[in-house]
């Protein structure tokens, strides 16, 4: 194929991003958008690039350098990234190459002044923007100087910023290439962006448009404020004009300057509102021109606007398909569960056909629709308040959308759908109804393992399905569902009802100590057994503290070669036998679990070793069941003091009984669904295995990119789209960038919710109290479980804990999350344990550093952050 080094920008569209990069190609389809006026150029194509790449070979030797490089090594990179930009540049553009651009000059006119404009095949994508990553020279003139400056762009791939962006994001250095694009400048009276969405709040019916004077370079840098004007529905709902001091004028000779504005001027409008609305619905035809919101650079010219660019937005959280016009309102499936990261399409949809109300996909994370809920007020109270009980951040946002009388359409009853309002048949206080559910879900259990081993092919799914049928049948069992609401609900009482008659706040987090039957508590004190059966071995110990260095696979089989490691092993084993298919994030089917990847617990297990003396695990149930029994006995004695006493003293008895013979068994069912989860997970990827030997797929984890039903087809067809499972790749990795909102509108409106209160100090960050106490101590800042490394004494936090967490609480002093709610399973674990616990801390672990030290008021709500 014959290299060709220019195109015209009307030659291109936005297929051609591999020739003419993100921006050339963005800027090709503009052109060819009726209505749209972009300044006339040509495209310096990757070919051209490529052709400069190879005329430096030491320039391959420190490409493989910098993909060795930490993102975090700012110093190595900032010398190494100069290098490669100082060989670029040194490079003599060859004759025909510079003749190319010579002549696409000389027919827009070569004394004229251009724009030279980097345009990475790397950018202006969908999940990535690189927005600022490379660079931009403006009103450049003359031959030599626009040759110089192609040159620059070329060599701009390997800013710093740009180098460290792609390694952050997991791009090869190699597979992005260079196109650059040459503009005729404009000469604005005024220019800005254009957001066809809210950026901040993401509401895709309101537009922003930030707007100064002369060339948008000043706004872009950071030199002025803007104008900002918000529309919606053709209008200009709000506008804040700002003071504008400066601007960025283009010199005759070449350049731009910093020129000072005419006082007079300063806090006039740059555009009037006529001319907002006129370039919104600009925006309206560009954005549907590429099928998404976007982020569009605009000039204005003697009344007429040009477009300079247009991005995708890619901050923004996307919206559930519905396929219908109505107004809907979605609450956050991850805030509930404890898992606010994506999930891989298999998780995502193995969970849906075994969850018990309909879900919505966006963004790798799950949503349930609550707008018929929402909408009658017979099913409205009941939903805000289960919401509020347990995330009040929620209950908040949904409150902020009903105060918009038009959004949520009023209905006379409810509708179908959603969670039970806690509204339950009650059922006695007695012990064998957990002990026979228990039994239930283990006879099930048993026999799904029984049944699943002889299915393979098309069969396997069939069986499947019906399994999935069996596992909906177990959780909405009526007498699971009121085990489970009977725990909560005397937790309620007590709460309430102690902090009325006693001014007592959170009474039930002391009264819940050690309660019998919860599995997820049982979980983390297992692991002091486990620490207990090691910390005698010194050779196990040596071996476990170098362990990263050990495949998982090979793991256990390495430690029964050492003296005393056959006892560790058969300890671990055990563990592993009751535990092992739990793991953080475990509602995502696809997440390594621990049987699978044992060495994630060795971080824990060598801090119990450190931090605990043998016989911990029994020591700390018994001091919390007496903690308990303390609390029980005190709390009848005072209310037998006021008047009714008798009456008050033994309706609390009764709820104290109740709170601790259902409270535990809360974790139970979920419990049961990850062990049902592991079973389906390990005959899946059997599946998936025989399809590996068949050539069908290039490895097992590939399935976890498909849907089940996906999955099922390949298995019958024998036949896989590569390029289906490489586009879910790309499209998770970038969801990992994208925060999920607790409650999201179908007009893609992310609405945060706000704590009402104003009885805390100045400073503090304010969360939810689920677990009563005070405690000072070292913040250790953990985003991943296998990093911990923990001291006693420290508090604990991070994003969200589930489960898996549990192993963890054993050796902290206190607990901060970004997520939960007062029934999360975080929460009712701190209880378990004594830990005085905050959550829902909005941006916990940025504004708190490691290492700083920190009070959680785990009572009243708030963490302070000490000098």
């Amino acid at each position: 194929m014959i290299e060709r080094y220019v195109w015209d920008l009307q030659e291109v569209d936005e297929t051609q991003v591999a020739v003419v990069g993100g921006k050339g190609a963005h800027l090709g389809g503009l052109s060819r958008i009726e209505g749209i006026r972009v300044p006339g150029g040509f495209c310096v194509t990757t070919d051209a690039f490529r052709r400069i790449m190879a005329e430096a070979p030491s320039i391959d030797d420190r490409l493989d350098q910098l993909s060795r490089l930490n993102p975090d090594d700012r110093e190595a990179i900032r010398t190494l990234s100069a290098q490669i930009r100082r060989t670029i540049e040194g490079i003599a553009i060859p004759g025909d190459l510079a003749a190319a651009i010579t002549r696409a000059l000389a027919q827009l006119g070569e004394q004229a002044a251009y724009a030279v404009r980097s345009s990475a095949t790397a950018e202006d994508l969908p999940t990535a923007s690189f927005a600022g990553q490379q660079d931009t020279y403006l009103n450049v003139v003359g031959r030599t100087a626009i040759l110089q400056h192609v040159s620059r762009c070329w060599a701009s791939l390997f800013t710093e910023r740009a180098v460290t962006y792609r390694q952050r994001n997991g791009i090869d250095h190699r597979t992005v290439h260079m196109a650059v694009v040459v503009q005729q400048m404009v000469f604005p009276h005024a220019a800005g962006i254009l957001f066809t969405a809210d950026p901040v709040t993401g509401n895709r019916k309101v537009a922003t448009v930030d707007a100064g004077f002369g060339l948008g370079e000043a706004l872009v840098s950071g030199l002025v404020n803007p104008d900002v004007f918000k529309v919606r529905h053709g209008e200009v709902v709000a506008k804040a004009i700002a003071v504008k001091q400066r601007a960025v004028h283009a010199l005759p000779t070449g350049g731009t300057q910093e020129v000072a504005i005419d006082s007079q001027r300063q806090e006039q409008p740059a555009l009037t509102d006529a001319q907002v609305v006129r370039l919104v619905q600009l925006g309206r035809r560009i954005e549907a021109h590429f099928g998404r919101p976007q982020d569009i650079e605009w000039c204005l010219v003697d009344d007429g606007f040009q477009i300079v660019q247009s991005r995708p937005i890619t901050t923004l959280f996307p919206i559930p398909e519905t396929g219908d016009q109505e107004n809907h309102v979605y609450v956050s499936v991850g805030h509930g569960q404890m898992m606010t990261d994506p999930m891989k399409p298999l998780g995502l949809s193995v969970w849906r056909l075994t969850a018990m109300v309909p879900m919505h996909e966006a963004g790798g994370r799950l949503f349930v629709d609550v707008t018929r809920r929402l909408a009658s007020p017979a099913s409205r109270a009941g939903l805000l308040d289960v919401m509020g009980r347990g995330d009040p951040l929620i209950r908040d946002a949904l409150e902020t959308v009903l105060d918009r009388d038009d959004f949520v359409p009023s209905l006379p009853d409810a509708g179908p759908g959603g969670p039970p309002t806690g509204a339950s048949a009650p059922i006695e206080t007695d012990p064998a109804i957990v002990t026979e559910l228990i039994e239930r879900s283990q006879v099930s259990i048993a026999a799904l393992e029984r049944d699943i081993r002889t299915k393979t092919g098309p069969a396997l799914f069939d069986f499947l399905l019906e399994a999935f049928e069996e596992h909906k049948r177990v959780l909405s069992d009526p007498l699971n569902l009121q085990a489970i609401m009977a725990g909560m609900e005397a937790t309620w009482w007590l709460n309430d009802k102690l902090q009325e008659w006693l001014g007592e706040k959170n009474a039930a987090d002391t009264l819940t100590l050690s309660a019998p039957d919860n599995v997820t508590s049982e979980m983390g004190l297992a692991l002091l057994d486990v620490a207990d059966a090691i910390r005698p071995q010194s050779e196990v110990v040596a071996f476990l503290q170098g362990v990263g260095y050990v495949e998982d696979t090979a793991f256990l089989d390495e430690l029964a070669k050492l003296a005393g490691g056959t006892g560790a092993r058969d300890a671990i084993e055990a563990y592993l036998d009751r535990y092992g298919m739990r793991c953080v994030g475990e509602i995502d089917i696809t997440r390594p679990r621990w049987r699978e990847r044992p060495t994630t617990l060795v971080p824990v297990i060598l801090d119990n070793v450190r931090n605990f003396e043998p016989g911990a695990a029994e020591r700390r149930f018994e001091e919390g069941r007496q903690k308990a029994q303390k609390k029980e006995q005190d709390v009848l004695s005072r209310l037998r003091a006021l008047p009714d006493g008798e009456q008050k003293a033994d309706e609390s008895k009764r709820m104290i009984d109740r709170v601790r013979t259902f409270i535990g068994y809360r974790e139970y069912p979920k419990y049961g669904i990850v062990s049902r989860y592991f079973v389906y997970k390990q005959a899946l990827l059997e599946e998936a295995e025989r399809l590996v030997q068949a050539n069908v797929l290039p490895e097992k984890e590939d399935i976890f990119y498909l849907t089940f039903q996906e999955l099922h087809d390949v298995v019958r067809s024998n036949e896989v789209d590569d390029q289906l499972i490489q586009q879910r790749k790309d499209a998770f990795r970038s969801y990992h960038a994208l925060t999920p909102p607790r409650v999201l509108t179908s007009d893609g409106e992310a609405v945060t919710g706000a704590y009402r209160r104003d009885d805390v100090p100045a400073g503090a960050l304010i969360g939810l109290p689920v677990s009563a106490g005070t405690i000072e101590g070292r913040a250790r800042v953990i985003l991943d479980m296998a990093e911990a490394d923990l001291e006693a004494g420290d508090i604990l936090v991070t994003t969200f804990t589930d489960p898996s967490w549990s192993p963890l609480f054993v050796g902290i002093a206190g607990l901060v999350t970004e997520v939960g709610g007062l029934m999360t399973h975080g929460a009712v674990i701190a209880r378990e344990y004594g830990l005085p616990t905050v959550v829902g801390v909005e941006q916990a672990t940025r504004l708190i550093r490691d290492g700083q030290r920190i009070r959680v008021h785990g009572t009243d709500g708030y963490v302070e952050i000490l000098p």
